[in-house]
């Protein structure tokens, strides 16, 4: 399997010597190719086309956040063969201000999958037929899988008894919710919890 992907990998190479990059088969047996962000359309259409790819089915479309790299995400790709029973991962490079041609008039089932990306890393996609947050509201500040947002967020989203509606508030943590004293919900108990006998009569 291992030579077959790497087979295929150097005949992707050389028949889109423009859009690649850097190819690769994983220790898990997947054939990873790098192509430029620009390329990206034109390349879907070929691995689908050429008949010893014909990776027909996208599977998904995700991406990654390096924050120390230049070019700091790379937008990744997953396309299956139904034809060859292969897998391909596809990945692309790109700025944090990057846009990222939409692969949707090749595979419109890219949309969502590309609108998911938009709303969770701020990756944009041009020529994409509706590109807003799919996972977060509206008026939602930042985007989550970034290594650099929070981990409480901005916003605090919570029912309000008084006012009877959902309230958005900028959150708040006071400092004793950032000291943690690491002990076991179990220390200190003055309960005894169904089988601690077993362990007493062990210990005789």
């Amino acid at each position: 399997m291992t030579e077959a992907l790497t087979e295929l990998g150097t005949a992707l190479a050389a028949g889109r010597s423009d859009a690649v990059l850097a190819t690769e088969v994983t220790k898990t047996g997947e054939l990873v190719v790098h192509v430029s962000a620009a390329s990206l359309p034109d390349f879907v259409e070929f691995i689908k086309t050429e008949s010893n790819a014909r990776f027909s089915t996208l599977v998904d479309i995700t991406a990654v956040d390096y924050p120390g790299r230049d070019k700091r995400f790379e937008v990744v790709y997953h396309f299956l063969s139904m034809y060859t029973n292969q897998r391909i991962r596809v990945k692309a490079a790109v700025h944090v201000d990057e846009v990222v041609p939409s692969i949707t008039s090749v595979h419109p089932s890219a949309d969502w999958f590309e609108r998911e990306v938009f709303d969770m890393y701020g990756i944009m996609f041009s020529g994409h037929p509706d590109l807003r947050r799919l996972l977060t509201d509206y008026g939602f500040r930042g985007y989550p899988l970034r290594k650099d947002f929070p981990t409480t967020g901005y916003t605090e989203l919570r029912y309000d008894e008084v006012e009877k509606r959902v309230v958005y508030e900028p959150v708040s943590l006071v400092q004793e919710y950032r000291q943690f004293d690491f002990m076991s919900p179990w220390e200190g108990a003055e309960y005894i919890l169904p089988g601690d006998e077993k362990k007493e009569e062990a210990a005789k």
